[in-house]
């Protein structure tokens, strides 16, 4: 498993829409990268100039939003990932 460093974040990319609401199905060549995915590790947090460790906002389980062109992609096994950094998260979903 990934062991992420600082304020990094690894999460696992949420699935693409495959049909458009209107009812058409999009072919893998006009899905949109998605922006969504599930944080799967979080390191510890960003060191400061004093010293301490700031904690992380967000949470291993937690579904964030994050910019379209933040993050690093990898591939482990058959596994993909993107690693992003805290401030690259734009947002929380809360569950209802």
């Amino acid at each position: 498993m990934l062991k992420p460093h600082g304020d990094r974040i690894i999460a696992k990319a949420l699935a693409a829409e495959t049909v458009t609401a209107g009812g058409i199905v999009l072919p893998d060549s006009a899905k949109e990268k998605p922006q969504e995915a599930e944080v799967i590790a979080v390191g510890p947090g960003i060191q400061l100039e004093s010293g301490k460790i700031a904690p992380m906002d967000v949470k291993v389980g937690d579904k964030v939003i994050y910019g379209k062109y933040a993050g690093t992609e990898v591939k482990v096994g058959s596994e993909e990932y993107v690693i992003l950094r805290q401030e690259d998260v734009l947002a929380v979903m809360e569950s209802k």
